[in-house]
């Protein structure tokens, strides 16, 4: 994070007045103690910004790698983050952005892949158009993904499970478009809960164990894509029991819905519903079916933008959890600091060659402080400029 000597509002360098000063301590407050929700909401404020950490990993312990999706006014996603942009507490004590002890990059940067479950609602009444340009755009967005990412595909289906897997997760391109042109509107009864609900299960099996030790690749996200008008007919499960699912998530799976009907629109709130209480992104397609292809651009850039900050943590090793807290300034220079509290573990990793591999990259990458403190020196009173008397008036 950059020098907290300018984080103070911005104005005549030379006349900081009493006002000035009681705003900077409420900044070091929220500097330090963030959100009482952070565990739990994405931040949003009226700055226009928020950020959501979704996935921490200390497999590579000293270096724990924090996964987080952030997001404008807009619910898109901020553009080059570096350190500047970052903070790193551990344990309450800050660490000095100038010693170079963590890292920034973009998923879209990185090896990890990301899976994305695609439920695609083939009921009559979705037959023609609105259907073919669903299709359309699931091509499209399968065209669009990274070599290491999979894509799984779940359609409504006349059965006893109300749904089909047409594809578990899955890279090559060409099987997936395979699979995905075999596919018809004419599905009679439409158990969209239930198919949403398999993908949720789909998706969160998938991040059981969260690592592969053979490759040292984690699963960086998984999100749920949704093509549907929101009309639900004899789930399984309802509405409410999806809202529960998804609070009681441990690492969130978004819902982005494409919600377009050739009916009443009356159903497309269900679908917002679930878009909004699981981070994800509501479409409104409604009978613009040429917005599909776009929207699923979005969706990718969004999920493609998400950030990995990498920190070397200088607690012995333990196995216990230890608190720690990012912040994220945006933008750069602005002052606008929020941040959202994290837990991660002190563990010693396996003795497998290429773990062993990974953790001299990142110690060539993010190479130990000599004296072993990556802290801030002096505390919260090193947040202060220079030339601010007690009473809150500038020499």
């Amino acid at each position: 994070m950059k020098n907290q000597d300018n984080i103070i509002l911005q104005g005549g360098k030379n006349n900081m007045k009493a006002k000035d000063v009681l705003l900077l301590f409420f900044l070091i407050n929220i500097m330090y103690w963030g959100t009482a929700c952070a565990e739990f909401l994405p931040t949003t404020n009226l700055q226009g910004f928020g950020f959501k950490i979704f996935r921490v990993e200390s497999g590579l312990y000293p270096f724990v790698q924090i996964y987080m999706r952030t997001f404008d006014q807009n619910m898109n996603p901020l553009v080059n983050l570096n350190e500047r942009n970052i903070g790193i507490m551990v344990q309450g004590r800050s660490y000095d952005w100038r010693k170079s002890q963590y890292r920034i990059f973009s998923i879209r940067n990185r090896n990890e892949p990301i899976r994305t479950v695609i439920v695609l609602d083939t009921s009559g009444s979705m037959a023609g158009n609105p259907f073919n340009n669903a299709k359309r755009a699931i091509s499209r967005f399968i065209d669009g993904k990274r070599p290491q990412d999979q894509v799984a595909i779940i359609a409504l289906a006349d059965n006893a499970e109300g749904y089909e897997l047409v594809s578990n997760f899955e890279r090559n391109r060409v099987v997936l478009g395979n699979r995905l042109k075999d596919l018809k509107a004419n599905v009679r009864k439409s158990r969209l809960y239930d198919a949403i609900g398999a993908a949720m299960q789909l998706g969160g099996s998938a991040l059981v164990g969260g690592s592969n030790s053979k490759d040292i690749t984690y699963t960086a996200s998984t999100s749920i894509i949704v093509f549907s008008d929101g009309h639900d007919e004899g789930s399984a499960i309802s509405r409410t029991d999806l809202m529960t699912r998804i609070a009681e998530l441990e690492i969130p799976i978004p819902i982005y819905s494409l919600a377009y009907t050739k009916s009443s629109p009356k159903y497309l709130r269900n679908l917002q519903a679930l878009s909004k209480n699981s981070f994800g992104k509501y479409y409104g397609i409604n009978k613009t079916l040429e917005k599909m292809t776009r929207c699923v651009e979005d969706i990718q850039n969004i999920v493609q933008n998400d950030y990995v900050v990498t920190f070397r943590a200088y607690l012995p090793v333990d196995g216990e959890l230890h608190n720690g807290k990012i912040g994220v300034e945006y933008p750069s220079n602005s002052g606008n600091i929020m941040y959202q509290s994290f837990k991660f573990e002190a563990i010693e990793p396996p003795p497998v060659e290429k773990i062993r591999n990974a953790l001299i990259g990142w110690d060539r990458l993010i190479p130990p402080v000599k004296d072993g403190n990556p802290y801030v020196e002096g505390g919260a009173s090193a947040y202060i400029p220079r030339g601010i008397k007690s009473k809150g008036v500038r020499k």
